[in-house]
Parts: C-alpha cells; sequence; structure tokens
C-alpha cells in the first residue's frame, strides 16, 4: 500500500467523518481532513493531517486535494444560521466538487440522506438532492450514500432524547408518535464508505439499518434502557416545539426545528431498500445506555461556535 496516497476526509474531527477517518487509519491509509474546527481536540494524535475548508479559495482548497485516491465529503449543516444557509452549503459542495475534479480525485463518496428531493419543502433535503446532481453531473468516479438517522458514541438525537428521559417528568411526543424512522449505525455507515471506495461502479445507496421503530416506539426503548420513568404524552407538534425552545434556552442551543419536525412525522428516516447495515440499535443501546444522556450534545457548541 502507497503512503503516497491520500484519502481525504471532510469533517473528521466531527461525527460521521471521525468514524471514517479511525476506519481508515486502521487499514494503515494516509488520511487528511478538511475542517473549519482548528480548535477542537484531535482524537487522531495527529495522524491526521489538517487543512482549512478554503471554499473563497478554490486555488487552495484544489491544491489541498492533489493526490487523493478518494474523497469522503461528510460536508453539511443541520440547520441554516448566521451565514450558514442550507444554499450557502449547495454552493460550497459543488466548489468542493470543481476542486476535485481539477485535483484529479479518484473516487468521490458523498454523503446525503435518504428520500431527498428537488421539489421538497424542507431546505435539508432539498439541498441534499441538489447536492446529489451535481456529484452525478461532475464526470467524477461516485458513490452516494444516504443515511437515516445515524447513532453511536457521540451523537446528538439519540443522546439527548435520552438526556431529556432521565430528568424531565413528561416527555412529549410529537403528534401520533406513528411516523416510522430506521437507524443506522455510524460506524457502519463508515465501513461502507471505505468500502464503496474501492469499486469503480458509479452507486447510490440507501444506508439504513435493519430494524425500523414509530417515533413512539424509539423514546420508548430509549426510556426503558436508561431506567427512566419519565411520562409520555401525545402532544401537538406547536405545542412540542415550545417546549423545545425552552429546553434551547436552557442549554443555549436549539434542540430541534420545525422542519425537522416536519421531516420526522412524513417518514422521510425510512427506506423501502434492503438494509445495507446490520448494527441493531436495539442492541447497541442495551450495551451503552449506561453512558447515553449523562451529558448534554449541544449542536451550536458542535458545530457554530
Amino acid at each position: 500500500m502507497s503512503t503516497s496516497e491520500i484519502h481525504v476526509v471532510t469533517g473528521a474531527f466531527g461525527y460521521s467523518g471521525r468514524y471514517i477517518a479511525q476506519r481508515l487509519l486502521d487499514q494503515g491509509r494516509r488520511v487528511r481532513t478538511l475542517t473549519h474546527h482548528f480548535n477542537r481536540p484531535d482524537p487522531f494524535h495527529g495522524r491526521v493531517e489538517v487543512e482549512p475548508y478554503h471554499f473563497e479559495r478554490p486555488d487552495l482548497l484544489t491544491d489541498s486535494l492533489r493526490g487523493a485516491v478518494a474523497l469522503y465529503n461528510t460536508y453539511w449543516i443541520r440547520l441554516s444560521r448566521g451565514n450558514a444557509t442550507f444554499d450557502q452549503a449547495v454552493a460550497n459542495t459543488r466548489t468542493l466538487i470543481r476542486s476535485a475534479i481539477n485535483a484529479g480525485v479518484g473516487r468521490f463518496i458523498h454523503m446525503s440522506v435518504t428520500n431527498p428531493s428537488e421539489d421538497s419543502p424542507l431546505p435539508y433535503f432539498r439541498g441534499k438532492a441538489l447536492a446529489e446532481s451535481a456529484v452525478r453531473e461532475s464526470g467524477l468516479s461516485y458513490a452516494i450514500l444516504r443515511p437515516t438517522l445515524l447513532f453511536g458514541e457521540g451523537d446528538i438525537l439519540v443522546n439527548n432524547i435520552a438526556w431529556l428521559l432521565r430528568r424531565l417528568p413528561v416527555f412529549g411526543v410529537f403528534g401520533s408518535g406513528n411516523y416510522q424512522l430506521q437507524p443506522v449505525f455510524v460506524g457502519d455507515v463508515a465501513d461502507l464508505a471505505v468500502r464503496v471506495a474501492d469499486d469503480d461502479e458509479n452507486l447510490v445507496i440507501d444506508a439504513v439499518g435493519p430494524e425500523t421503530y414509530t417515533y413512539e416506539e424509539l423514546v420508548r426503548l430509549i426510556r426503558r434502557h436508561v431506567g427512566s420513568r419519565t411520562r409520555l404524552v401525545r402532544v401537538a407538534p406547536v405545542v412540542a416545539l415550545a417546549a423545545a425552545r425552552w429546553v434551547g434556552w436552557l442549554t443555549r442551543d436549539v434542540v430541534i426545528t420545525p422542519d425537522e419536525v416536519t421531516g420526522l412525522m412524513a417518514s422521510l428516516l425510512v427506506s423501502g431498500q434492503p438494509p445495507t447495515c446490520p448494527t441493531r440499535l436495539s442492541e447497541w443501546i442495551a450495551r451503552y445506555a449506561q453512558q447515553l444522556g449523562n451529558g448534554y450534545a449541544s449542536e451550536l457548541q458542535r458545530h457554530y461556535r
């Protein structure tokens, strides 16, 4: 294996990118990351080369990608805040793709989401669809992975549900609670990303786990494993969002957005394809329940401060 061959992972100091980078390091690969967050603790202890995104300087961005046999793109935003908008995220992704072409990157592995649509009223899912189109039209060899709800050590949603269930007497379930989601283990998605990097075929794959839950079933599963006695009540989304804003004020965070509730209730985080990732949430959560929800995971602290 040539150590001159570089695998570039965007956001390796973040969540899914960290898992991908670790898989590559475990294989003895040379890894470089592009990041906005130079002030974060380095989980790799200097084993990963670090470069800024340089979206505003495509020439420098191109230079940072030269020699890359594969680029694993996890770059995206969860919510619009300040100058970080979904339109800007799409534009930055297009800049990254053009730089990858100019740098001669061999393979582009792109992290998307299940059920993206350019006609979606939700900017997150519409932006993901536009980014996918840019990848497909680029002429690069590509694999597009479409995960659902990621879970694993360091996740935000499952951890913060557990955090709330450990502390609140009542937990509000949006509407009926019968809409579905299909969680997928972030480590499985990383394994899949590294595996398809060695393929030659252009691929679009739903990266999904073997279990499907209704939202209420998911909350009940977490409640049972963390030993919570919190009462679950079904409430109108507007009421639950008001409560979430109150929690957000206390934690100085955005707990959940109206668009995220709409996407969740539309069952957009579930796939019609066969499972591609083996880990079951029910088994994972049984092993890690004592760790879940002991601390709050802040989206704004992680990405915007």
